[in-house]
């Protein structure tokens, strides 16, 4: 389905389950209050001193609600990825915690033998699907590949490329514009992982991924040592030549936003027709530059730079007609920050390109 995609799903569902056990919290207390002939907060205290296992779901329903919260937009903005991705693990915690009370004291399974095995059963397959593609595949794989940091150099104004050296490289399943989930394994880093995509298609022995130092892993990671031991977790994302409908194809990107457009580019097909255009303030701040422009070149596409201060020079829908008038019938890869990608989607919408052939991979959390 690809990160787009999921993500945008993801804000659409999210939001309703934690209004659904919100209701069913409220409703069910003020229901057994009002056949008991107590007051709501009574009837709640009896849940908690008198019910089994109630005292530990309130307990998940507030950390579940402390996940929603930290996701809306205002307070997500305000937090570091690092803290805003440690409070979403614990919903597993939540979740956990939940559980029991549901087969203990739910009026599906009280008496009801049958019904409890089948809902415990779902339970814990979910359960075993969430620790066998969150946990030990990516430990088989990073056993496996025995990634380690070789070099750490600037490609450009506080954005640099971390090389690691593997084995079976070749063996690597991962197409131009993927991404993977990357833990450094040192003592600050290993216990989260982030995504990065790679600047790179993999070239035994060398896997190459570039990071923008902003938050504080990423800041740590530009500093660290040759040697450091690295973990993996994918890859993941749509956002490759297999997205595509036809053989032309507009690649537009700002910043960093180049490196996974820059891996897409070496995987397309040489029969593809390619436009790429590179939004930054100067020269200097397009990250791999001399590698895009050499690879355009070789495929005899065109390279368009469109650079200035973000206020002063815009990419629109104006400047993508005057660029790539044959737009309407081109493929349309989109990356860089959400505010950009959707100034270019909605341009791209507005120029005739139908919404399925326009492709994003969004660098946000």
């Amino acid at each position: 389905m690809g990160q787009e995609r999921l993500v945008r799903l993801h804000r659409l569902i999210g939001p309703w389950p934690v209004v659904l056990i919100s209701f069913h919290v409220v409703l069910i207390t003020l229901g057994y209050a009002q056949l008991a002939k107590v007051g709501a907060l009574r009837q709640l205290w009896i849940f908690l001193t008198s019910y089994p296992d109630v005292l530990g779901a309130i307990v998940g329903f507030g950390l579940l609600v402390m996940a929603a919260v930290t996701s809306v937009k205002i307070a997500r903005r305000r937090l570091k990825y690092e803290t805003w991705w440690v409070v979403h693990l614990y919903t597993y915690i939540a979740l956990s915690l939940a559980f029991a009370h549901q087969i203990v004291t739910g009026g599906s399974f009280v008496g009801h033998p049958l019904a409890r095995v089948f809902w415990i059963v779902i339970w814990a397959m979910t359960a075993g699907l969430v620790i066998i593609f969150r946990l030990l595949y990516p430990m088989a794989r990073s056993l496996r590949h025995q990634l380690r940091i070789v070099s750490v150099r600037e490609e450009a104004p506080g954005v640099f490329s971390l090389v690691c050296s593997g084995r079976q490289l070749d063996r690597l399943a991962v197409s131009g514009g993927q991404f993977f989930k990357w833990r450094f394994l040192t003592r600050d880093l290993w216990w989260h992982g982030h995504p990065y995509s790679l600047s790179a298609l993999p070239r035994p022995p060398y896997l190459r991924v570039t990071i923008k130092g902003l938050g504080d892993q990423s800041l740590a990671t530009i500093r660290l040592r040759p040697g450091t031991r690295v973990a993996i977790e994918g890859p993941y994302g749509a956002f490759t030549k297999h997205a595509r409908s036809g053989d032309r194809v507009v690649m537009i990107a700002a910043g960093v936003g180049i490196t996974p457009l820059r891996a897409l580019l070496e995987d397309l097909p040489r029969r593809v027709e390619v436009s790429v255009l590179v939004r930054a303030t100067s020269a200097a701040d397009i990250p791999h530059r001399e590698e895009v422009t050499s690879m355009v070149s070789q495929r005899g596409g065109r390279l368009y730079e469109i650079l200035g201060p973000r206020h002063l020079v815009r990419l629109n829908a104006d400047v993508l007609k005057r660029l790539v008038p044959e737009i309407a019938g081109c493929d349309v890869y989109v990356c860089g920050p959400p505010g950009f990608s959707e100034g270019v989607v909605n341009s791209a919408l507005r120029l005739g390109v139908s919404r399925d052939r326009i492709h994003e991979e969004v660098f946000a959390f």
